[in-house]
């Protein structure tokens, strides 16, 4: 891959400008998500504004993986930013809250491109020596909009209106699809291979039954109903028919021999993980802020900023220290701050003073930035450049699949603990909903705004306060249990760091 010296920075910042939008628009929408609602109701659908987006992303990467190594990557980053503006144009025109999680499909189709590209083309036009520094660099614009998300929407959203946090992509994505257009070159030769769409095809369909099983079980319909039952039957048919298919796909979505390697499986483990634990804190804490503290979406934002300068500084660290320890030192170092400061968040009461919340969020923040540019790093290690894509794009995929399973299952795990403390809290105390409208438990957007929570009686407001209170931390403990998962993986991964001798530089 050749990328002449002057153009190279200008080529990197194309790809952050990239990784900035797709990265952020996992959580961008989460303290807007208070305001939202209150403008187009819909409280029972709102995790789906960001399972939407996350479900589409994750359906597209291994496709786009494969494509780019196939055709090459520079004409699929631009048409997945293309898609992703056109997406993020209609969300902001977004009537309804059915039809705003369409649109965050349609931009999760684009942003599925976006985030395993950008990191491949570093590992193509970078040499080994300096793909540490890089990956730590991409990692940490990716951990950076994460949490830069919610303080940005937070105020876009008090400042401006909702609808900008979405405008707010097509000043970043032109500048993006300028510098990639005009500056990245790439080579013509490419390999040329067969595409499995059947593949894709029954992979889509298995995720998509299995999250609206998941999303709808125990709520519009009951976990025996023939509807849920016939999900999840679609679901087990279809992952099925896709791992048969792999078997004898030429070239397969994901390449599963690749998984014979122990630092690959591992770290794709590890993505997992740690995607499904880390999307709760960019959602429940922003919604902990606004409906426990009651902070307005401003206060939400800034109080992730210090995991937003945690993260920054574990992925930067762990870019640095790759090319001297192990992988799996460096993610031993990751996995004991990250469960020291979820188990801290699991802690937390109405009472917890915003100092201490500030300390769990540079601790949980700090942790899991390691994995951001680690595991993309360790999945492409020693690969020759014809599987970068694929393997990147498969990391990139079981990232996304755990934050789409995370949000999906823990989203309904809180909203049922929430509505079973509201029922018990007001069994004890019947008449304390008597006569205020607002107190429909199916929908208690009232708690998000300050106008509404000062026409709640404070006796009222204080059973609200404690039920999401209880349910939000009690999801931060459960998610203690995938995290000791991924300790374990961890002892797995053996010794292997990334070897700068064993390749040739590549050609700038």
């Amino acid at each position: 891959m050749v990328v002449k010296e002057n153009n190279l920075k200008l080529v990197v910042t194309g790809l952050l400008l990239g990784i900035l939008m797709a990265a952020m628009d996992n959580t961008i929408v989460a303290t807007a998500m208070g305001t939202i609602v209150s403008n187009l109701g819909g409280f029972d659908k709102f995790v789906w504004v960001t399972a939407s987006y996350m479900v589409a992303v994750m359906a597209g990467m291994p496709i786009y993986g494969k494509l780019s190594d196939m055709y090459g990557r520079k004409r699929f980053f631009i048409f997945g930013l293309v898609v992703f503006l056109i997406g993020s144009s209609l969300c902001g025109l977004a009537q309804t809250m059915d039809q705003l999680i369409i649109f965050r499909a349609i931009q999760g189709i684009g942003g599925g491109a976006l985030l395993p590209i950008s990191f491949t083309i570093v590992f193509d036009i970078f040499p080994p020596e300096n793909r540490g520094k890089m990956t730590g660099l991409l990692g940490a614009v990716f951990g950076l909009s994460s949490v830069l998300g919610p303080l940005l929407g937070a105020f876009i959203t008090d400042s401006i209106g909702w609808h900008w946090v979405f405008y707010i992509n097509l000043p970043i994505g032109l500048v993006s699809l300028a510098l990639i257009s005009f500056y990245y070159k790439e080579s013509l030769e490419h390999n040329q291979q067969t595409v499995d769409w059947w593949g894709a095809i029954t992979l889509v369909v298995a995720v998509v039954a299995l999250m609206f099983a998941l999303e709808l079980g125990g709520k519009e319909y009951g976990w025996d109903s023939g509807q849920i039952i016939g999900l999840f039957t679609v679901f087990a048919v279809f992952i099925i028919a896709f791992f048969l298919i792999e078997r004898k796909a030429e070239e397969p979505i994901i390449s599963f021999w690749m998984f014979k390697n122990r630092l690959f499986a591992t770290s794709q483990i590890l993505a997992f993980l740690y995607g499904g634990t880390f999307i709760i804190l960019a959602v429940f804490i922003p919604i902990f802020v606004q409906a426990v503290y009651g902070g307005s979406a401003t206060n939400a934002g800034f109080i992730l900023t210090p995991m937003m300068l945690g993260s920054v500084a574990g992925s930067i660290i762990g870019g640095i220290f790759q090319t001297k320890t192990s992988f799996k030192n460096l993610m031993f170092v990751s996995i004991i701050a990250y469960a020291a400061g979820m188990f801290l968040l699991s802690t937390m009461t109405p009472d917890t003073s915003r100092i201490l919340l500030t300390i769990y969020m540079v601790i949980v923040g700090f942790g899991t930035g390691f994995s951001f540019s680690l595991l993309p790093a360790a999945s492409i290690n020693n690969l020759a450049f014809q599987y970068r894509g694929s393997a990147n794009s498969t990391n990139s995929f079981l990232r996304s699949f755990g934050m789409t399973l995370g949000v999906t299952i823990f989203g309904t795990i809180q909203t049922h603990v929430f509505t079973n403390k509201l029922e018990k809290a007001f069994s004890a105390f019947p008449g304390a909903g008597t006569g205020n409208p607002m107190m429909n438990m199916n929908d208690p957007r009232e708690i998000f705004s300050g106008e509404g929570r000062a026409r709640i009686p404070g006796n009222i407001l204080e059973i609200i306060v404690n039920a999401m209170s209880d349910s939000i931390t009690f999801i931060f403990l459960l998610t203690m249990i995938p995290i000791a998962v991924a300790a374990i993986t961890i002892f797995f991964m053996g010794n292997a760091r990334v070897e700068v001798n064993r390749e040739k530089r590549a050609s700038m």
